[in-house]
């Protein structure tokens, strides 16, 4: 019969790639249970959008299974992610936060900010998405809650929920064709309302969709908000580089790590023939991405299905989830949550546990 020992021993040969460290040592390994040649276990991995999941999950049926004495082998496979103790203080219950940003307006950073909020949360992830911009929310049209009020007790609001994602905009507390003519020190401390006194309750993932551009807004989060991470989003014609290296630049400053850029309408795909055309030019985010040592975390076409999607409030994630539209914005959600994940690797002593059943 096989021993604790030599199980362990087996699933040590299993590597992450992004920590280069064995599941063993990372203490990924959790709950073993031992009935006679039955083996089971549990790895919880650092995010449920972790691309290897599937990968991990073969590689340490087919090592224990490999044993002596071993005729069944069960792997649960489950997450957990870690918290940046500072946005938990700050904002409780909430793991981490995300800017996602550009560094001008009409690049597609809210269509972006909802697609990724969709796509993580269909891998298990509880993901909240706050609409930072106050002079153009756009959060309540997109994701089918225009019209809607929230819930408020006392001084508490409770955001609104579809597709899996906690939401809250101040689209949902005015008319939908209401200009909002507010100066910056009201719009910052709208935002931080937004943020403070939503009840968000559990969430891995709280994603902030910035207003355009490097002002008030950005500042007033950057400096009283721990935000964990920030994403970049551009189109690849020179006029909006040279804006998202403003972006990159800002929270540089603010010592806000920047977890990579997002090339949208990176490609025109004709809805006729399929054919695709670098309307707005070709590699511009790479070049971008190599100057500012930061990676592309992908690549989105510009395609009618995308606008079509988003405007009549479905995420083309969830409208069309086998598109591979929607298969470059789950590849997009994977690679940033890996990041975290790393980030808060670096910053949190992950101990080795096996907790015996």
């Amino acid at each position: 019969m096989a021993t604790e020992h030599d199980i362990l021993k087996a699933l040590s040969s299993i590597i992450d790639p992004d920590f280069n460290k064995d599941i063993v040592s990372l203490g990924f390994v959790k709950d073993m249970h031992i009935d006679g040649e039955r083996i089971s276990f549990t790895i919880e991995l650092t995010t449920p959008a972790c691309p290897v999941k599937e990968e991990f999950r073969r590689q340490a049926e087919e090592a224990v299974a490999s044993l002596p004495g071993v005729s069944d082998v069960c792997v649960n496979m489950t997450s957990k992610v870690a918290a940046q103790p500072k946005v938990a203080q700050q904002v409780p219950g909430v793991s981490n936060i995300i800017a996602v940003a550009s560094g001008k307006g009409g690049v597609g950073k809210s269509t972006t900010a909802v697609n990724l909020a969709v796509a993580l949360a269909q891998t298990g992830a509880r993901v909240g998405l706050l609409d930072a911009d106050i002079y153009g929310p756009s959060i309540p049209r997109m994701m089918n809650l225009a019209g809607q009020r929230p819930n408020f007790e006392k001084k508490t609001i409770f955001p609104l929920d579809n597709y899996g994602v906690r939401t809250m905009s101040i689209g949902y507390m005015v008319d939908e064709d209401q200009a909002m003519i507010w100066r910056g020190p009201m719009v910052s401390g709208a935002v931080m309302q937004l943020l403070n006194e939503v009840a968000w309750g559990e969430l891995d993932y709280l994603l902030i969709d910035m207003p355009p551009g490097t002002g008030d807004i950005h500042l007033t989060l950057a400096q009283q908000v721990p935000v964990t991470a920030s994403i970049v989003v551009t189109t690849p014609q020179d006029i909006a580089l040279l804006d998202a290296r403003k972006g990159i630049a800002m929270f540089n400053k603010v010592n806000v790590p920047t977890l990579g850029i997002v090339e949208n309408m990176s490609v025109f795909i004709c809805p006729h023939c399929g054919e695709s055309s670098h309307v707005f030019a070709e590699g511009g985010a790479d070049k971008l991405a190599r100057e500012q040592k930061v990676d592309v975390l992908g690549h989105i076409p510009l395609d009618i299905q995308i606008r079509l999607d988003s405007d009549n409030g479905t995420p083309i994630v969830a409208a069309h989830p086998d598109s591979e539209q929607a298969e470059a914005y789950r590849r997009f959600a994977g690679k940033m949550a890996q990041k975290i994940s790393i980030i808060n690797h670096r910053k949190i002593d992950i101990p080795v546990m096996i907790q015996n059943g």
